[in-house]
């Protein structure tokens, strides 16, 4: 095992790039006008803002973030919320969008261009070890741990893997390992994803987290940017050829997740569709959630504006309304109503004769007065007119907003606009 001072250098000595350039489809209409990393989660969080966490947090203090898709409610939430770090310690949250070249006029193409097209920045940075984090996972994992055990291990590129039903996994790439955690094998998103085994319905899935040795993965991208047959992904691509070679890890989240309760399961959730979002931000209400924001010693730093406190006031009538199992953010104020299972981002207000269940609010929704909603997602600044009964009727809920088939309604400002232009 290392010394502190050589753990020290670990951390120095890395160089973290979070890649929160793509669209996230499956979220629908809630990333229409963001990229999804900057969808807002947990009341007052950004979903970027647990990545970049576990870097602080990790002690992992440089720091770059690739924009592309839809990115400037995302730069403006880095820009205001964590410019904190100090350039004269060589800390730095640096910027990366793409931008037009000498050598070429295209966008960024896949995960893997996005890095290759700022290997001259990274060149000048130095560092011994790259490590790739997707911007978009809710968790909460100390870094270090994992570059320590690539380091000790003495693999070109160590992959964060976690355990998953199988069937979950054509989301994910599948890995197979030998009894040395050595990647035998690797698919991208395979329609039936091979278990593990012994274990017929788990699957061993990439958490897109790899660590790099620094000039491995300068050699590797070279290569694949001049390949014909390529979509310049690291899923697709990169990680396959290094497999191909023998020369990758698997490294289990297990290993490095950073939980307040030893005996807690591992947390990690991909919120890439609306149910996934709307489940994992009702876990945070209840009463003992599966991810606690609580933990001091591992703290959740986001943007937030300076806010009133929350306040519960009496209906028209004078009478007390009621809630359970809800998170409630700075500036809301709820009148009177009935609201379980909720989560309400800062400045909503809840008028009067609502009843509100199983509902995320984003920040600065309006619910007026005797509203009935259940199972349902507001994107920001919703105002929800007087009466609106949303959860009740799926074919009515289909006519009018995105519903999924699991039943989670998504209401947006367009689609509200859309129900005012017909009415």
């Amino acid at each position: 095992m290392e010394t502190p001072a050589s753990l020290n250098d670990l951390q120095r000595s890395t160089l973290a790039i979070v890649l929160a350039g793509g669209r996230g489809t499956r979220l629908g209409p809630l990333t229409n006008k963001r990229v999804k990393p900057a969808v807002h989660f947990g009341g007052k969080y950004r979903i970027i803002d647990f990545a970049l966490s576990n870097c602080l947090n990790s002690g992992i203090r440089r720091i770059a973030v690739v924009t592309q898709y839809k990115a400037h409610s995302l730069l403006r939430h880095l820009q205001r919320g964590w410019g904190f770090l100090r350039g004269e310690f060589n800390e730095f949250i640096d910027l990366w969008p793409a931008q037009q070249r000498v050598e070429g006029a295209h966008w960024y193409r896949g995960t893997a261009d996005a890095v290759f097209q700022n290997l001259d920045i990274i060149r000048s940075i130095r560092p011994k070890y790259v490590i790739v984090l997707a911007g978009d996972h809710i968790y909460k994992q100390d870094y270090t741990r994992m570059i320590l055990d690539h380091a000790e291990s003495g693999a070109d590129c160590t992959v964060g893997c976690i355990e998953v039903p199988r069937m979950d996994a054509v989301a994910f790439g599948v890995m197979a390992v030998d009894e040395n955690r050595r990647v035998t094998g690797f698919v991208e998103k395979p329609a039936d994803p091979p278990a593990m085994p012994g274990r017929p319905d788990i699957a061993l899935a990439s958490m897109g987290i790899y660590v790099f040795n620094a000039d491995y993965l300068y050699s590797m991208l070279e290569d694949n940017i001049s390949s014909v047959a390529t979509d310049h992904d690291f899923g697709k691509d990169i990680i396959p050829r290094v497999v191909s070679q023998g020369t990758a890890i698997a490294h289990p989240f297990s290993m490095s997740c950073v939980t307040s309760d030893p005996t807690a399961e591992s947390y990690w959730r991909d919120v890439g569709t609306i149910d996934a979002y709307w489940a994992a931000n009702l876990d945070l209400a209840s009463t003992i959630p599966a991810l606690d924001l609580y933990d001091r010693n591992w703290p959740i730093w986001t943007h937030q504006l300076q806010l009133p406190p929350a306040k519960f006031v009496r209906d028209l009538n004078g009478l007390h309304g009621s809630g359970t199992n809800l998170i409630v953010c700075g500036g809301c104020v709820v009148s009177g109503s009935q609201l379980y299972n909720s989560v309400l981002s800062s400045n909503c207000v809840v008028q009067s004769f609502c009843n509100i269940k199983e509902a995320v609010l984003l920040p600065e929704v309006t619910v007026g007065q005797s509203c009935r909603l259940s199972k349902v997602v507001i994107d920001r600044g919703c105002q929800i007119p007087d009466g609106t009964v949303i959860g009740e009727d799926p074919v009515r809920d289909g006519e009018r907003f995105y519903r999924t088939d699991a039943g989670v309604v998504l209401v947006t400002r367009d689609a509200l606009m859309r129900q005012t232009a017909t009415a």
